[in-house]
């Protein structure tokens, strides 16, 4: 990592505090891009607590949200991101011609409205910078309001995460692949 990995006896009490939230909570570890934040003490605070928030208590459920994350991961070509998110689809029970299909690049084949409108809504707004009138219209009726603010800050966030671990070079834990193509 580009970035000093700082050791317990190299951080503030504030820093430390943040490392001790995140490894007590959901997640029970520290991720590799609070690895980078706490470098910013706010920073990883606030993202932290967001992260937590966005990747385990929305109305989306774990498939729907595996599903934008690894388009977010795709569109970014964050290598740590689809490594990890990959396997975390796949246990969610997202089918595996579907997380194909977003690496190569090719609009995968959907058995189920909810997982067609999520990938085409993260791709519209990844890609376009908006999202058609039809399309919000749709989500909103399928997802409801509050699942749309969550969809756009479960993207908006993995923006930031795939942005962080492709910026101070967040590498894979030794001996680890990622099968996201270039």
């Amino acid at each position: 990592m580009r970035l000093k990995m700082l050791s317990p006896s190299e951080m503030s009490d504030d820093q430390k505090s943040i490392l001790e939230e995140s490894v007590s909570g959901k997640r029970g570890t520290v991720t590799p891009p609070l690895r980078a934040w706490i470098h910013a003490p706010e920073v990883a605070r606030h993202a932290s607590r967001l992260g937590a928030f966005l990747r385990y208590d929305t109305t989306l459920g774990p498939r729907l949200s595996e599903l934008a994350i690894l388009v977010t991961a795709r569109h970014w070509n964050a290598q740590y991101e689809w490594y990890a998110h990959k396997k975390m689809a796949l246990a969610a029970g997202l089918d595996p011609n579907i997380i194909a299909a977003i690496n190569h690049r090719h609009v995968p084949d959907f058995n189920d409205r909810k997982a067609q409108l999520v990938y085409e809504f993260s791709e519209s707004l990844h890609e376009n910078h908006n999202v058609p009138k039809l399309l919000y219209k749709e989500a909103v009726e399928m997802l409801g309001e509050a699942g749309v603010v969550e969809l756009v800050g479960l993207l908006g966030y993995y923006a930031l995460v795939s942005m962080t671990l492709n910026t101070f070079e967040v590498e894979l834990p030794e001996g680890e692949t990622s099968d996201l193509v270039p």
